[in-house]
């Protein structure tokens, strides 16, 4: 469960994320359009894409690589990036359900393995990560669809919980044969944009406490891992866009805790906890300047 410090916390920044973004849609835009190669970087290389960063950037800008990279990797580059420019514009229109799901993983493997986009496993197709076997491929329409239901239904749980819980299930469904992971993150960002949130980006980094909340869900049905990192990613989200909002100058955190003549660790480690308000752009911890 969340504790209340963090949802004061996250009261507190939605309220100022809200009255400082009128009028300034376009800035906003341009703040979801440059994330979005960190996005499909990030959610690509947990899934092991050898792409770096760079790299994503120039596919998704048209632009030459210098090495030669697979056909399937430009596409998954590409079509995670299609799939999360619609969200942007369909999460105010339509509440997730089994067939907005389905055209998204249609979207995200389509020209890389047409025989399984946009479809759940079929019979006797199996799926295994680590020593966990998923769902078999019977019961998949039942859980997702009993899985689809206790969100929508839900209307006493907190918003952050319901997120963790929806995630960690659907990828201990696993209900297709290749995508589950990219699809279950874009859902993630799906369900908080209709909320009226920004989207969050769960990074290649720290997969590995992304992947021992897994473990944690099922081996005991708990959530405190998962929500966590939802949490700490929605509120480095929201710093990132209200010191823009508030045009604060952007100064790297190291320079930060140089001009404060204090250690760049302890900010750092405050960063990770986002007791400050830092935020990450390319992999650098930024934070807005004092005022002098």
């Amino acid at each position: 469960m969340i504790q209340l410090p963090f949802r004061s916390r996250i009261k507190q920044l939605k309220e100022a994320y809200d009255r400082l973004r009128k009028g300034k849609e376009n800035l906003l835009q341009m703040i979801d359009d440059a994330e979005v190669f960190e996005s499909v970087y990030n959610s690509n290389a947990i899934e092991n894409s050898t792409l770096t960063l760079a790299e994503t950037e120039k596919i998704l800008l048209e632009m030459e690589v210098s090495r030669d990279i697979s056909l399937r990797e430009v596409f998954e580059a590409k079509n995670l990036a299609r799939v999360m420019e619609y969200i942007g514009t369909k999460s105010q229109v339509i509440e997730v359900s089994e067939d907005l799901i389905l055209l998204l993983h249609q979207m995200l493997l389509g020209a890389i393995n047409d025989k399984i986009a946009g479809r759940f496993r079929g019979p006797n197709e199996y799926v295994r990560v680590g020593s966990f076997i998923a769902s078999a491929p019977e019961h998949i329409t039942r859980r997702i669809d009993q899985m689809l239901a206790d969100y929508t239904s839900n209307q006493e749980t907190y918003f952050a919980e319901k997120i963790a819980r929806f995630h960690l299930e659907f990828e201990t469904i696993h209900p297709f044969l290749d995508g589950n992971g990219r699809i279950g993150r874009v859902l993630i960002n799906y369900q908080l944009l209709r909320l009226g949130f920004p989207p969050i980006i769960i990074r290649d980094k720290e997969k590995q406490t992304y992947y021992k909340s897994f473990t944690q869900y099922r081996n005991g049905q708990k959530m405190t891992v998962m929500e966590t990192i939802i949490i700490r990613a929605l509120m480095e989200s929201f710093h990132k866009r209200i010191t823009y909002l508030k045009t604060q100058e952007i100064i790297p955190l190291a320079d930060y805790a140089k001009k404060e003549r204090l250690s760049l660790t302890a900010f750092l480690n405050q960063a990770k906890r986002q007791t400050i308000p830092a935020f990450r752009e390319k992999g650098v911890w930024k934070i807005g300047k004092k005022e002098e």
